[in-house]
């Protein structure tokens, strides 16, 4: 049974302007509670919780002390931004969270004015905030008018490139600019490399009760942020390491490590370099993920994802598993293939858990790799080792691979070096919503010369695509499939590889042709159940291939049928496209061929199930009916919603 928390202060708060008149033990009380509705709230909906418990004694004392809106607050990926929205005027809407016509479980520029940049993506935040200074000294007045901005960025999130590029340029700029270096010690997974190694170097070496005595001792003796008291401070801090000396090369001024759950130690060392910074600032907080719900604290992610939970045991509500997810099935099936194979490595850009390379590594700790949050890093590296003779697999999310494009299209593709994508999340996602779906990939990859692009239609089939790629060496593949579980067909023990270029035939009928690539055979073979009893029966094909395409299958099915329909979990642009272009070159629409191309529609679609999200794109199994029907000009039975 949920019981919500009694919080007589926080009820108090209707937006970060009612922090400001109250005191600093008023402000930790509001934290307190702020921590206890939060996981409150989160328990009702699932999502971020561990991020978000880990920065509460932040947040509230960055709008106890920043003026936001005007001051612009923006939060590297996001996932901890919970207490923000909470403070922030959406309290009230939290049982919506990421769900359908609810609030997102990131910021999102669109829903309120106190998150004045969206993320959803890592290592943005720096960028952004120095945006937000130039325009500000170039004299942009945005609606909420322009103050100071401030990045909040995590350890996890100082691994990708970009937020060293966007320090570089910012010392160089010399604006005045805040970041706050949320360091808890690890990432969604444990931190990877030298980065984490670096932050965890600067206080190994002393208990943390004298760090946060040093901390006190410069603010107290801190006439200016970068005077005397700071320097005795870091020193203490210095005897035994390189202190904040990295970030002061790229032309920061350093504070820290500071307690970042210490209201008294946050409030003074904001409050001081608020009113003294003159330039680029870097503000060390260390923090502890989950902190405050022990559930969290004591799991390996520090209840980084969650689905709804009891509060008092900590126990997640998750629906019973009919099929293993797809997920999984490629983890199990890259083990095999690595079994026979001990040039098969695998990459992650720090989603081992999420990629199911977790359970890769393992069974081959020394062949797994998880390079930290630099996409555009792991793409170059699996091509150096492809290069190298090893046959790297770097599984990534679709939207993520986004990031790394660049090097797929020119240390990969021009090279035509053997690196395998299992591109995850293909698709639509559910509550992560638009930041998150795997729309584009198709359209990015299949125009690219000498890259084999496949969708899985189902756990099978991935299986048989994890041996396809494990055996092809003549340039690069990928692979997609989508988030959650498969639709429970019978399993191969073990891949065989397919022929490239070559779909399949589902099944024969007649009139109207529906050719799927991905995972949307399932609602197709709906769709014909009920086009059957209208009388009609389509013949469905699996193409398995948007390149190269199954040129003879595609052919035959334009010239036995009157109509041809494809589908495809992904945008314009992707196979439908290049299925169209063939029809086009090779002149079948000269004689009278009715082709339509279901596609994800001209818009990023919110937050909301799959089933739900998929409704917004007319692609389901009603909709594929109400497609055929419409092609072969039947009128359609029974009012659609």
């Amino acid at each position: 049974m949920s019981h919500h928390p009694d919080t007589p202060h926080l009820d108090r708060i209707q937006s970060p302007a009612d922090l400001r008149g109250l005191s600093d033990s008023e402000l930790r009380r509001i934290a307190d509670e702020l921590r206890t509705e939060t996981i409150a709230a989160v328990s009702q909906t699932g999502g971020h919780l561990g991020a978000g418990l880990g920065v509460v004694e932040l947040t509230v004392a960055l709008h106890a002390v920043f003026d936001t809106p005007r001051d612009k607050l923006v939060w590297d990926v996001s996932h901890q931004c919970y207490p923000h929205k909470i403070l922030t005027g959406r309290r009230d809407r939290m049982p919506t969270l990421r769900k359908r016509g609810g609030i997102s479980g990131f910021t999102k520029r669109s829903e309120s004015p106190y998150d004045p940049f969206g993320a959803a993506h890592s290592s943005t935040s720096i960028s952004a905030a120095l945006g937000f200074s130039v325009a500000r000294d170039l004299g942009g007045v945005p609606d909420t008018g322009a103050g100071d901005a401030i990045a909040v960025i995590g350890d996890g999130a100082m691994s990708g490139g970009m937020a060293f590029e966007a320090m570089n340029n910012a010392g160089h700029l010399g604006k005045r600019l805040f970041v706050i270096l949320n360091d808890n010690e690890m990432s969604i997974a444990p931190p990877t490399g030298a980065m984490s190694s670096y932050l965890s170097r600067l206080y190994a070496g002393a208990p943390f009760q004298e760090l946060k005595a040093a901390a006190k001792g410069a603010v107290s003796l801190l006439p200016g942020p970068f005077q005397e008291g700071a320097r005795r401070a870091k020193e203490l801090l210095k005897a035994a390491t390189v202190g904040g000396t990295l970030f002061e090369e790229l032309g920061f001024s350093y504070v820290g490590p500071i307690d970042g759950h210490d209201m008294e130690q946050l409030l003074a060392v904001l409050r001081t370099v608020k009113a003294r910074a003159d330039g680029p600032i870097l503000i060390h907080t260390i923090t502890k993920k989950g902190k405050g719900f022990r559930h969290a604290e004591g799991t390996p992610d520090r209840g980084h994802a969650r689905a709804p939970f009891d509060v008092v045991t900590g126990e997640q509500r998750k629906a019973p598993s009919n099929a293993p997810s797809y997920t999984k099935v490629f983890a199990r099936s890259l083990i095999k293939e690595a079994e026979a194979d001990d040039k098969i490595v695998a990459v992650t850009a720090a989603m081992p858990d999420g990629t199911g390379l977790d359970l890769f590594a393992e069974r081959f700790p020394k062949r797994t790799f998880d390079v930290g949050i630099a996409e555009q890093h792991a793409v170059t590296f699996c091509a150096g080792m492809a290069a190298g003779g090893m046959k790297p697999f770097a599984a990534i999310y679709s939207t993520f691979l986004q990031r790394g494009y660049d090097q797929v299209v020119h240390d990969v593709a021009i090279q035509r070096l053997p690196v395998r994508f299992a591109i995850d999340r293909a698709g639509l996602v559910g509550a992560d919503g638009a930041t998150h779906a795997g729309s584009f990939d198709v359209a990015y990859l299949a125009n690219l010369p000498g890259f084999v692009v496949m969708a899985a239609a189902d756990e099978a089939e991935l299986v048989h695509m994890v041996a396809t790629a494990a055996a092809h060496n003549d340039g690069p593949i990928a692979f997609r499939y989508p988030r959650g579980e498969g639709v429970g067909v019978e399993m191969p023990e073990r891949g065989v590889p397919l022929e490239i270029g070559k779909g399949r035939m589902i099944q024969e009928g007649k009139d109207v042709a529906i050719l799927s690539f991905g995972t949307r055979l399932s609602e197709v073979q709906k769709a014909a159940e009920a086009l059957s009893a209208k009388g009609i029966t389509p013949t469905i094909a699996d193409a398995r291939f948007a390149k190269p395409l199954d040129r003879d299958m595609i052919l035959r099915l334009a010239a036995d049928h009157d109509a041809l329909i494809t589908i495809e979990e992904g945008a314009v642009g992707g196979f439908g496209s290049h299925v169209a272009h063939l029809l086009a070159e090779e002149g079948v629409f000269d004689h009278g061929l009715k082709f339509r191309s279901m596609v994800l529609p001209d818009i990023f679609i919110d937050q909301a199930s799959p089933s739900d999200m998929y409704a917004v794109a007319a692609m389901n199994a009603d909709d594929i009916e109400a497609k055929v029907l419409d092609v072969l000009g039947v009128a359609s039975m029974g009012k659609r919603a």
